[in-house]
């Protein structure tokens, strides 16, 4: 469980290091059922854009892009983890992997909802 309002994270080899402003814990957890996300697999959680902070890596973090190019999906170039994205539905915030968080374990939480990624908001008329 989350208390810390700042919470550190990092990829599997720590190559990319981040932090980020967590006032509310780990609100809204969820997974999406797009093609990307489903294959991915993360947990997500989100934070504003200037609620994260990369302490290290920034050269390691590559970015991948599909479909509309909107979302902004970034991992770690040496060990492959998934850190965060800036999202397609809200681009004034970041998804973050859950998993990368120190402490939290995310087979812990429990009824992860999961979003309609396959229909997503943005492609609705």
């Amino acid at each position: 469980m989350i208390i810390n309002k700042v919470h550190k994270a990092a990829c599997h080899c720590r190559a990319v290091e981040f932090e980020l402003d967590l006032p509310n814990g780990l609100a809204s957890p969820r997974r999406c059922d797009c093609s990307f996300c489903r294959m991915r697999g993360a947990i997500v959680a989100s934070v504003n854009l200037d609620g994260i902070r990369i302490l290290k890596g920034q050269d390691k973090l590559r970015l991948y892009q599909f479909n509309t190019m909107t979302a902004k999906h970034y991992f770690c170039s040496v060990c492959g983890i998934y850190t965060h994205h800036q999202r397609r539905s809200n681009p004034k915030e970041y998804g973050f992997n859950v998993a990368c968080l120190e402490g939290v374990n995310p087979f812990e939480l429990k009824d992860v909802p999961v979003m309609d990624g396959i229909n997503h908001p943005a492609d609705r008329k």
